[in-house]
């Protein structure tokens, strides 16, 4: 069972909020690269013209050394470091009522 703590600190970042965003959307693993390239996305100021490598970088190893290995210590975010994929599988209703109203609130752009 997940405490309204633990929900709370995995809401607490930006980019991890924009990854359980994104992972909570999709079926299946996703491959980190992918997540990070929406992230990226969401991130940047109106549509950029030129991605920044730079950004990409720096979000892939937040994500992958922080935010990833963080959000892993529940039970429904499996992460495979191996594959490179990461996913949420059977999140409690508690988790999916507190990541729907931040998603509303912060509304990164589709």
């Amino acid at each position: 069972m997940v405490n309204l703590g633990t929900v709370f600190d995995l809401l607490e970042d930006k980019r991890r909020r924009y990854a359980l965003y994104y992972l909570d959307q999709r079926d299946g693993p996703v491959a980190i690269s992918e997540l990070v390239e929406r992230i990226d996305e969401w991130e940047d100021e109106p549509t950029p013209t030129d991605p920044s490598a730079d950004a990409f970088e720096d979000i892939a190893i937040e994500l992958t050394h922080t935010h990833l290995p963080r959000a892993a210590e529940v039970d429904f975010v499996q992460y495979d470091r191996e594959q490179g994929t990461v996913q949420i599988q059977g999140a409690p209703p508690k988790f999916d009522t507190f990541m729907n109203i931040a998603r509303l609130i912060e509304e990164p752009e589709e």
